[in-house]
C-alpha cells in the first residue's frame, strides 16, 4: 500500500472508530468514501482498501474469563474520577492508528480495567501484595494487553514498573521497542547513544510528548547498575513513572536487587514504599520452581520473590499462553521460609483471542478435516538422510531436503502474490526451525542463501520469457509449486512470473540465535522486508516474525509449553491467511492437534470456574486433576522411580489411544469384548435391542457390573498411562450404586471398505485408523499417531438427551460468538460440550482396522521390518465419557514409571545441553 493509500486508510479508520456500523451499513459507508476519494487512487487500490477496512471492522473479541479471590474488593471504579488517563489515552490513539479493530480496542480497555482493579490500590498506604496470571494464546496480543495495563497502572499512581521479558537478548530488545512505542514515547536506544539529538518522539509520543517516563533500560542494553546510578537514584525522587525491561537472567536480577538495596530501601526491614508492578512475560519459562524438592528453589524463582519482598506494596502479574507449569506450582507453598511461591493466588484472567486469530485450534483441529488433506499443513518426509530430526552438533548440511526447497519456492511465490494484492509495503517472513545447534543453523542459512541466489539468477535470465521460461528447471519448479499451492489464489501465472523478480530480489536469509540476530524490521522504507529467519530456541518464545507466511519446522519436543511456544506461525494474517503454509513431520502435527485440544479445554475450564465463582486454587486443583496433566507433570521434572499422580475423572474422557500389538494380548482383549457382548445379551441388551445411531448401535441402561468385568479383563500396554484399568475401576466402584449405576453402550459400526467383522452375534463395519507406525517397535498401536484418538468426533453426543444436546450447542455458539454464521463455515462442535450434560456415562466398544501405511509413513521408518507387526484383522479398543460427578474433587491414583515416561516423551529441550546460551 502506498503512503497515500495508507493515509486514506488512517482517515477512514479514524472516522469509523467513532461510529458503530456493521454489515451492509459498513460497506455502504466505505463505498461512499471510495467515491469521494476516487480522484486520489485507482479503483483496484480503493477496492483493496475497502476489503481491508471491512474485514478489520468485522473483527470481534470476547471478554474472556476471570477467576479471582472474592474476598478482595476491586477499587478502580471508585478511584476513576480522580485518575487522569494520560498514558492510556495516548496508547489508545496509537492502537487506532495501527489499525487495531475498534471492538478489540474496546475489549482491551475493559479487560485492562478488570485486571488493574484486582491489583493493589496505589493510593492505599497500607501494605499489600497481589499475585495473578493472565492466560492468552501464542502470538495473540498479550504484549498489547500488558502495555495497556502498564499505561493504566502509571495513570493510577504506580511509580516503578518492571517487565521481565524472556531469557534471550533479542526478545528483551523487541519488548523494549514495544514499551518505547506504547508507553515511553521515545526511542531509548537512540537516546542512549545520541543524547538530546536522539530525543525524538515515536509512537505514543507523537500524540503528546509530555510526562515521558524514565527508562533505566534501552533497546541496546539491559539493566546496568552503573548506568542506573548516574540518574537520580531513589525511585521516589522521580516525578514520572520509572520503567525497566529486563532479561530473565539471574545476573541481571542480582544487579537490580543490589541497586535497589543500595539506593532506595530504607526504614522498615529495608523495604521500598513506592507501589511497584512486575510484569513477568512468558511467566512459565524459567520463573517456576521446578526442582524436585520444595527446599531447592530455582535461582531465578527465588530472585523474583526476593524482589517482590523488597516492596511494601507490590503486584506480580505473569503473562503466558502456556500456563501449565504455573498451575502446577504448589498453591499451599506459602510460608515464611520459602517467602511464598509465584502461584497466582489472587486472580487468573483468561483472554479470548480476536475472531481473526490464526491459532492452534484453527490450524490443527478445524484445519484438518476427518476426510481430506490439511488446509495449511504439509508433511516433511524427506529429511532423515540429509538432516535427521536428531543430530549432533557436528552435523553437516551439504544440501537441502526437497521439502525445504519447495517451502522456499512457496515463500517467494507468496511474497509476489502479496505484492500483487497491494501488500508490498508489508513485511513477509519465513521461519526455518530445524536444529537447536547454532553451528548447524549457520550451515542451513548458507545452503538457503545459495538456493535463493540460484532462483534469482534464473529469474533474471529467463523470468521475462513467458512460456519459454519453463525450459529453465528452476522456473519449472516454481511453476510446479504454484500449480500445487497457489493457482487458485493467483490464477494468472504469466502475471505472477513477470512480477516475481522485483518482488523477491531483496530477499535476505538471516540467523536468529545467541551468536547472531539478523532480524531488523525497523528500516525506514516503503517496501516491506522479505526475510528467511533460521534459528532454534531463540525463535521459540515471544519473538515475533513480522508477516510470517511460510514455516519449515523440524522439531519434535513433546512438552506442551515448549511445543506451543515454538508455534511462531500463530497470530494474525490479514489479507494473506490463504497463502500460509507450514511444513512439519506428521508426528509433530499429531502432537499439536493433541495439545490444541488440551489448551482449548483449559480456557473452557476457566470460564466454567468463573461461573461457579471458584478461586484460583480451585482452578489449579481442577487442572492438575485433568488427565492431560500427566504430560505436564514431566515438564516439572518428575525425578526418578515411580510417580504417583492424582487424576480426577469427573467430566472426563478416557480412551485407548494406545493399544498393545502383541498377538496374545490382542486375542485376550477380543475375548473380553466377546464376553461383554454375550453378557449384555443375557441381560436383555443384545443386538436386536440396539438403536441404530450415528457411528454404531446404542444400548441403554446397561448394568455397571458388565463394564467393570470387561475392564478387569482388559490387557493394557505399559505406555497407555491413562487407561490403566485400576484407577478407572476404582472411580467407577465409588459411584456404582448411584451416579454410574447404569450405562449407555455404543458398539461401533461404520461403512467401511473392509469386510464386516463378526464378534459374538454381532457383525460390524470396522473403523479405519492410521497409527504411529514407528511405535510398532514397542509393540504399540498408537491410534491416530500422537493425536491420541481412537474415537470419531461427535461420539459423545450419542445417548445425550436431544434437547440438552441442542442447548449445549447453542451455548457453545454464543460463547464462541458464532451465532448467525453459515453452518457450513462453523467448526464442528467439540465433544466436551455434550459430556457436561450427560445423564449417564457412555462406554464405547471400538472395532478398529489399522490402515496400511502410506509411502510417507514408510519413508520415515528406519526399521521397515517392524511393519510385520501390523495386525491384519480388526482390533478392540474402548473409550468412556464420564459425566460431571457430584463429588468432582475426588481423584484416583495413577502410578507412572518415570523412566519409561521419559523414554517415550523425552525431556524438556531447554535442558538438553548448551546450544543457544546468551
Amino acid at each position: 500500500m502506498t503512503g497515500q493509500i495508507k493515509h486514506l486508510d488512517d482517515v477512514v479508520s479514524q472516522s469509523l472508530a467513532h461510529q458503530r456500523k456493521s454489515g451492509a451499513e459498513l460497506r455502504d459507508f466505505i463505498n461512499t468514501m471510495n467515491n469521494a476519494l476516487s480522484v486520489l487512487a485507482s479503483p483496484d487500490q480503493l477496492e483493496q482498501l475497502a476489503r481491508d477496512i471491512e474485514e478489520r471492522f468485522g473483527i470481534t473479541m470476547g471478554l474472556g474469563a476471570m477467576v479471582d479471590d472474592e474476598s478482595f474488593r476491586p477499587w478502580l471504579d471508585e478511584a476513576k474520577a480522580s485518575i487522569h488517563p494520560f498514558y492510556w489515552d495516548r496508547y489508545k490513539k496509537l492502537l487506532h492508528k495501527n489499525g487495531l479493530p475498534q471492538d478489540v480496542i474496546t475489549t482491551t480497555d475493559e479487560l485492562t480495567d478488570r485486571i488493574l482493579g484486582r491489583l493493589g490500590n496505589p493510593g492505599l498506604a497500607e501494605k499489600w501484595d497481589r499475585r495473578g496470571m493472565v492466560v492468552g494464546h501464542v502470538q495473540s496480543g498479550k504484549t498489547a494487553n500488558y502495555t495497556g495495563l502498564i499505561c493504566k497502572a502509571a495513570d493510577a499512581g504506580y511509580r516503578l514498573i518492571v517487565v521481565i521479558a524472556g531469557i534471550h537478548n533479542n526478545l528483551r530488545n523487541q519488548t523494549q521497542e514495544r514499551i518505547d512505542e506504547g508507553f515511553i514515547g521515545r526511542d531509548t536506544g537512540r537516546l542512549a547513544t545520541q543524547g538530546k539529538k536522539g530525543n525524538r518522539a515515536i509512537g505514543v509520543g507523537l500524540f503528546d510528548d509530555r510526562h515521558v517516563p524514565v527508562s533505566l533500560t534501552n533497546t541496546l542494553s539491559d539493566f546496568r547498575k552503573d548506568t542506573a546510578s548516574t540518574n537520580t537514584s531513589q525511585i521516589d525522587s522521580y516525578k514520572v513513572p520509572v520503567v525497566l525491561v529486563i532479561k530473565k537472567n539471574h545476573n541481571t536480577l542480582r544487579n537490580l536487587l543490589d541497586w535497589l538495596r543500595e539506593n532506595s530501601t530504607r526504614g522498615d526491614d529495608q523495604m521500598i514504599d513506592q507501589p511497584m508492578l512486575l510484569i513477568d512475560d512468558e511467566a512459565d519459562n524459567a520463573s517456576i520452581n521446578t526442582k524436585y524438592s520444595k527446599e531447592e528453589i530455582t535461582k531465578i524463582n527465588g530472585q523474583i520473590r526476593d524482589f517482590l519482598n523488597m516492596f511494601h506494596r507490590s503486584c506480580y502479574v505473569g503473562y503466558t499462553a502456556t500456563p501449565f507449569a504455573n498451575i502446577f506450582v504448589d498453591p499451599d507453598q506459602y510460608d515464611d521460609a520459602l517467602k511464598e511461591d509465584l502461584f497466582p493466588k489472587h486472580f487468573i484472567v483468561g483472554l479470548d483471542a480476536p475472531s481473526n486469530y490464526f491459532g492452534a485450534k484453527k490450524i490443527f483441529i478445524d484445519g484438518i478435516p476427518d476426510d481430506g488433506d490439511p488446509i495449511w499443513l504439509r508433511y516433511i518426509v524427506d529429511n532423515e538422510d540429509i538432516l535427521p530430526m536428531k543430530h549432533r552438533i557436528d552435523q553437516t548440511v551439504e544440501e537441502l531436503p526437497e521439502s525445504l526447497r519447495e517451502a522456499v519456492r512457496a515463500f517467494l511465490l507468496a511474497r509476489t502474490i502479496r505484492n500483487l494484492r497491494g501488500q508490498a509495503s508489508k513485511h513477509c517472513s519465513m521461519l526455518v526451525n530445524a536444529s537447536r545447534f547454532t553451528s548447524v543453523q549457520g550451515l542451513i542459512r548458507n545452503r538457503l542463501h545459495q538456493y535463493i541466489e540460484e532462483i534469482l539468477d534464473s529469474l533474471r535470465v529467463n523470468g521475462a520469457r513467458a512460456a519459454a521460461a519453463l525450459n529453465d528447471n528452476i522456473i519449472a519448479d516454481l511453476h510446479s509449486t504454484w500449480d500445487l499451492e497457489y493457482s487458485n489464489a493467483e490464477p494468472d501465472w504469466p502475471k505472477l512470473l513477470s512480477a516475481m523478480l522485483e518482488a523477491v530480489a531483496a530477499t535476505k536469509v538471516v540467523e536468529v540465535n545467541s551468536r547472531a540476530n539478523g532480524l531488523d524490521y525497523s528500516e525506514n522504507s516503503t517496501i516491506g522486508q522479505t526475510v528467511i529467519a533460521v534459528g532454534g530456541f531463540s525463535l521459540s518464545r515471544g519473538l515475533t516474525l513480522e508477516g510470517l507466511t511460510i514455516t519449515w519446522f523440524l522439531r519434535n519436543t513433546m512438552m506442551y509449553d515448549t511445543l506451543m511456544q515454538m508455534g511462531r506461525w500463530f497470530g494474525y494474517r490479514g489479507g494473506y491467511e490463504d497463502l500460509c503454509r507450514i511444513w512439519m513431520p506428521s508426528e509433530a502435527i499429531d502432537w499439536y492437534a493433541h495439545i490444541a485440544e488440551a489448551s482449548e479445554e483449559l480456557h473452557l475450564e476457566l470460564k466454567k470456574m468463573e461461573k461457579a465463582k471458584a478461586t484460583p486454587s480451585d482452578f489449579g486443583l481442577a487442572v492438575r486433576s485433568h488427565p492431560a496433566s500427566l504430560l505436564v507433570t514431566a515438564r516439572n521434572k518428575m525425578g526418578s522411580g515411580q510417580k504417583h499422580v492424582m487424576i480426577g475423572l469427573s467430566n472426563a474422557w478416557v480412551e485407548t489411544a494406545k493399544i498393545t500389538a502383541r498377538v496374545n494380548e490382542l486375542e485376550a482383549n477380543e475375548a473380553a469384548a466377546e464376553r461383554l457382548l454375550q453378557n449384555m445379551a443375557a441381560h436383555g441388551h443384545g443386538r436386536d435391542a440396539a438403536e441404530r445411531v450415528v457411528g454404531g448401535h446404542l444400548l441403554r441402561n446397561v448394568p455397571v457390573e458388565l463394564i467393570d468385568q470387561f475392564l478387569l479383563s482388559w490387557r493394557n500396554h505399559d505406555q497407555a498411562f491413562l487407561t490403566q484399568t485400576g484407577p478407572v475401576r476404582n472411580y467407577i466402584r465409588e459411584r456404582q450404586d448411584d451416579e454410574l449405576k447404569l450405562w449407555d453402550v455404543l458398539v461401533t459400526d461404520v461403512k467401511s471398505e473392509q469386510p464386516n467383522f463378526d464378534i459374538a452375534s454381532w457383525s460390524v463395519g470396522p473403523q479405519m485408523r492410521r497409527i504411529g507406525y514407528a511405535d510398532l517397535s514397542d509393540h504399540l498401536l498408537s491410534m491416530s499417531g500422537k493425536r491420541s484418538r481412537i474415537a470419531s468426533r461427535g461420539v459423545e453426543r450419542v445417548g445425550v438427551d436431544e434437547e440438552k444436546a441442542k442447548q449445549a450447542e447453542a451455548q457453545y455458539l454464543a460463547e464462541e460468538k458464532l451465532e448467525g454464521t453459515d453452518e457450513s463455515k462453523r467448526p464442528s462442535y467439540p465433544d466436551r460440550i455434550y459430556r457436561q450434560v450427560r445423564d449417564k456415562p457412555l462406554f464405547v466398544l471400538h472395532v478398529v482396522q489399522v490402515r496400511q501405511p502410506e509411502q510417507r509413513d514408510i519413508d520415515q521408518l528406519r526399521d521397515k521390518s517392524i511393519l510385520a507387526r501390523l495386525p491384519l484383522r480388526p482390533v478392540i479398543g474402548w473409550s468412556i465419557s464420564l459425566p460431571p460427578s457430584r463429588k468432582p474433587n475426588d481423584r484416583v491414583e495413577y502410578i507412572i514409571n518415570t523412566q519409561k515416561f521419559r523414554e517415550i516423551y523425552g525431556s524438556n529441550e531447554e535442558d538438553d545441553g548448551a546450544y543457544e546460551d546468551d
